[in-house]
């Protein structure tokens, strides 16, 4: 697992989609590629009432990423803090860790020939900064930190989320 984890309380999201758009704002993305997403969950009932849930997506930066194992060419890669990232100059465009990411982190960058993801803006952590996603959400939803820091609660929470909706 990551060194580094972000956090979603999906009872603050409103679905703004401000940390997409802030996403591809800081990695130049023209309007294809998604590298996080907030999917909607539902609409369910719940006491009688339609409720939809908001659940953020980003790349899980796996324990064993099927992503770098699947790249022929090395381009995906794994840091030492766990951060799954693409060195675009060794991406010749194979699109092998597309295939095989079950989560559809890794997407295609028509304009630059390659293939992108989120790295949780790694550029910005190597400088004591958070993800560009999260310094923009409005409703404070989003926590990002060390995976030890954040409450453990909090984190098996966001865990059964994502596996299934959660609604309150």
């Amino acid at each position: 697992m990551s060194q580094y984890y972000i956090l979603q309380d999906s009872k603050k999201c409103i679905r703004c989609h401000a940390c997409e758009v802030q996403c591809k704002v800081n990695k130049s993305l023209p309007a294809g590629p998604r590298l996080c997403q907030v999917v909607e969950v539902g609409p369910k009932l719940v006491d009688d009432r339609p409720r939809a849930s908001y659940i953020f997506m980003p790349c899980f930066h796996c324990d064993k990423p099927w992503c770098v194992a699947a790249c022929p060419t090395g381009a995906m890669q794994k840091r030492d803090d766990g951060i799954v990232f693409v060195d675009h100059d060794e991406c010749v465009g194979c699109k092998a860790c597309i295939q095989a990411c079950p989560w559809g982190a890794p997407q295609w960058d028509p304009e630059e020939d390659h293939v992108v993801k989120c790295d949780y803006c790694m550029d910005r952590i190597d400088q004591g900064l958070e993800p560009a996603c999260v310094t923009v959400c409005i409703t404070g939803c989003l926590q990002f930190g060390k995976a030890v820091e954040l409450p453990q609660t909090r984190r098996e929470r966001h865990a059964r989320i994502v596996s299934e909706s959660e609604f309150e």
